[in-house]
């Protein structure tokens, strides 16, 4: 049923503050920057989701990963979400061939400097405070954010 919530996992792999991310193929988020991931399959856990899709996209076998929270996605079209958040901190490697987009090294530095959700910036943040989340985000119907607050804290975060 259009406008339900989909479940999804977003793997967040770093070195310090230089991120592993992935220039998308495909919609959503066709030509940007994100975090590896995907959708929780049909009986499956969202921990084990993320470390199935971090060696589908990545090829690394993880031991673990660390939860750090989830953000809720609305909008009044298709795009409505809700992702589970992981990370891991891993060694520097050369990004093997990805069908789902291009693997590439960045420096949370400059990470404006090229097309990402606005939504993942407010992620890498918390993240490298070692702060855990819960990011309420919402769209307009050409799914532009409007708005997105921190739960946890009772923060408003990002305001169109």
């Amino acid at each position: 049923m259009e406008g339900l919530k989909r479940v999804a996992v977003i793997c967040v792999l770093r070195n310090g503050s230089n991120f592993l991310l992935l220039k998308r193929f495909k919609e959503p988020n066709k030509d940007t920057y994100v975090p590896v991931g995907g959708k929780v399959d049909a009986f499956e856990n969202p921990y084990d989701a993320a470390i199935r899709e971090v060696w589908e996209e990545a090829g690394i076998k993880l031991p673990a990963m660390r939860f750090c929270g989830t953000l809720v996605e609305t909008s009044p079209v298709k795009y409505n979400w809700m992702s589970f958040i992981y990370e891991a901190e891993i060694e520097v490697f050369e990004p093997p061939i990805c069908n789902e987009g291009i693997l590439e090294w960045h420096n949370f530095e400059h990470l404006e400097s090229f097309p990402t959700p606005k939504t993942d910036f407010f992620i890498y943040d918390y993240i490298l405070q070692k702060k855990y989340f819960a990011f309420n985000a919402i769209y307009d119907k050409e799914v532009k954010l409007l708005f997105m607050n921190e739960e946890m804290e009772n923060k408003v975060v990002f305001e169109q």
